[in-house]
């Protein structure tokens, strides 16, 4: 066993701008430290069978769970069941850091929800 950090996890880009480190990556289980620059989204989608717990560290977080929209705080955190779509926010002016906890391992089980024509105009 060895601990876990940013400085040591392996590192990933995502979206435009955005950061992950998985500080856990197994089969069964995966935990994620990721940062959002402000003004970056995640792509709207569900997760077949992953259930995931979203935990904001620092920064202010949006996010939009089957069409509802949450505000994490620092030390805050939310859970999405496997076939729910979400969609992760940074709405504000500051960077947000948060842990994407995934049971199972969610990379490959993703299904991107297309957006409505509402949303499209």
């Amino acid at each position: 066993m060895r601990k876990r950090s940013r400085a040591n996890a392996e590192h990933y880009h995502w979206g435009e701008a955005c950061d992950g480190w998985h500080l856990v990556k197994h089969p069964d289980m995966s935990v994620i430290h990721e940062r959002m620059p402000p003004g970056t989204k995640e792509t709207r989608h569900y997760h077949e069978r992953a259930r995931q717990f979203f935990f904001v560290l620092s920064g202010v977080a949006t996010m939009e769970i089957a069409g509802e929209t949450v505000e994490l705080h620092p030390l805050e955190g939310i859970e999405v069941p496997p076939g729910v779509p979400h969609q992760m926010q940074n709405r504000s002016a500051r960077s947000v850091e948060f842990l994407v906890i995934s049971q199972p391992f969610a990379q490959g089980d993703r299904v991107t929800v297309p957006l409505s024509e509402s949303e499209k105009a």
